[in-house]
C-alpha cells in the first residue's frame, strides 16, 4: 500500500520555514535600531583573517594559512564518514572491516601525498 502525501503534511515545514525566516528578519531589523551608532576608524577599516592591512591589496602573500584551513576541513570531512561506519560496526561485519581498511588505507595516501608536498611546512 502506497501512502499519499497531501499539502496538509506539509504544514509543520513550511511554519518551521517561516519561523526561521522571521527570526532573521526581526533580528537584522532588531540590531539596526536598536544597537549603537558609534562609527570608528577601526570599524570602518578592513579586516581581512586576522592580517593588519597594510598597502595595496594587490600584493601577494603567504597563503600557508588556507591551505591548512583547507586540508583541515577536507580530512575532518572524511573522518565523519567514520561515525555511521561505527555506529552500525556489527551489522557490517568482514565486509565492512574491509571497506573501512581501504578508505583509511586512502586517506592515508592523501595524507602522505599532503606531507610529500609540504603543505603543511611553515617555511
Amino acid at each position: 500500500m502506497e501512502t499519499q502525501s497531501v499539502p496538509v503534511d506539509f504544514l509543520p515545514i513550511i511554519f518551521q520555514i517561516v519561523v526561521a525566516l522571521g527570526f532573521v528578519v526581526v533580528t537584522l531589523i532588531a540590531t539596526h535600531f536598536l544597537g549603537p551608532k558609534r562609527k570608528t576608524a577601526d570599524k570602518l577599516s578592513t579586516f581581512e583573517a586576522g592580517v593588519k592591512v597594510v598597502g595595496n591589496a594587490r600584493q601577494p602573500f603567504s597563503i600557508k594559512y588556507f591551505l591548512v584551513a583547507i586540508l583541515f576541513v577536507l580530512f575532518d570531512v572524511e573522518v565523519i564518514f567514520m561515525y555511521p561506519w561505527a555506529v552500525n560496526f556489527r551489522e557490517l561485519g568482514m565486509n565492512g572491516m574491509i571497506e573501512m581498511f581501504i578508505f583509511m588505507g586512502t586517506l592515508l595516501l592523501g595524507f602522505i601525498y599532503v606531507l610529500k608536498k609540504k603543505a603543511l611546512d611553515w617555511d
